[in-house]
């Protein structure tokens, strides 16, 4: 059953991607209008989060940058669907990459890479990559397994078209390993502006006027491996249509400071958030853990950060 489940989401959805953009467009703006108007999906929280990270913006503006991004959410699923069936020539038409060279540089010198993302414009359509580089290279992305294994499956058949390999999280660094024994350059995405869970919270940085605690698994990655450290700079110039730069941080990872690399990350992707607000996934409760309560779960003696329920650790340090 599963298995025809999936066959029937897939044939549904590589139909749907065969209908121009223009159409699709029409049926984003038809979701917006429910998702926004009717469901209101998640609005309070988008607001909560335009709020706390502009409180420079004036009412009107936060209001619009709201409108706005509901607009491109509804265009991004839409665009991911279109990707089943999208043409070579209308992605690369669409989804151009700039300064390619540095990291064909970098493969060339038989370096491999590691690209930090972020949740950014269109970043389904960043596994187009393999159109652009040099050869040589492996491209591939760290992704979450979905819950759901049927739109998983559709999922990696969308990411996996270009020739991008998919690589579940828990595996990175033994698939990094067998690919550098294999011999082969890998430039590998990482999608790192998520909400680590407790007990992988080890820095805090200011990002967006919150107190805001981050992965680090990316860094420490390319420190023990080695990989030369690059921004994936995404701009959307017009609807359907984004122009991605590479932008290094560093060839020798292991010569910077202990997180200064994911420093220099979310700087870039907060400049980026900054020129076009509209563009991130304000849906998503990154905010969620505060500092405060990180102090009560963590500690000191043993190093370690509880898991259990807030309200199990305050009654047993007698804070209830």
């Amino acid at each position: 059953m599963k298995k025809i489940l999936y066959y029937i989401i897939h044939s549904l959805s590589y139909l749907i991607s065969l209908l121009p953009l223009s159409i699709l467009y029409i049926l984003s703006d038809i979701t917006f209008l429910i998702i926004f108007y009717i469901i209101r999906y998640r609005r309070d929280l988008v607001k909560k989060h335009l709020q706390e990270s502009f409180p420079e913006k004036t009412y009107k503006e936060k209001q619009r940058i709201e409108f706005q991004f509901y607009k491109w959410f509804c265009d991004y699923f839409v665009e991911s669907i279109k990707m089943l069936s999208i043409s070579k020539k209308q992605i690369k038409k669409r989804m151009v990459f700039k300064n390619t060279e540095i990291v064909d540089k970098i493969v060339d010198g038989g370096q491999s890479c590691a690209v930090y993302l972020g949740h950014y414009c269109n970043w389904e359509w960043i596994t187009s990559l393999p159109l652009w580089i040099n050869q040589k290279a492996l491209c591939g992305q760290i992704y979450h397994v979905l819950e759901n294994s049927d739109y998983d499956q559709l999922f990696l058949a969308l990411r996996q078209r270009w020739g991008a390999v998919s690589i579940p999280m828990a595996e990175t660094l033994r698939r990094i390993v067998k690919y550098r024994q294999e011999g082969k350059q890998v430039v590998i995405g990482y999608i790192s502006d998520q909400v680590p869970y407790w007990n992988n919270i080890h820095h805090w940085l200011q990002f967006l006027n919150h107190d805001t605690p981050v992965l680090t698994g990316t860094e420490r990655l390319a420190r023990q491996t080695g990989h030369a450290v690059l921004y994936l700079d995404i701009n959307r110039l017009k609807r359907g249509y984004y122009e991605a730069e590479f932008k290094l941080i560093t060839r020798t990872p292991k010569e910077m400071k202990e997180y200064e690399i994911t420093d220099i990350y979310f700087q870039l992707l907060e400049a980026s958030i900054q020129r076009d607000p509209t563009c991130y996934l304000w849906t998503h409760n990154r905010w969620k853990r505060s500092h405060d309560e990180f102090n009560i779960r963590y500690d000191k003696d043993t190093g370690r950060v509880s898991l259990e329920p807030l309200e199990s650790i305050l009654r047993r340090k007698g804070l209830a």
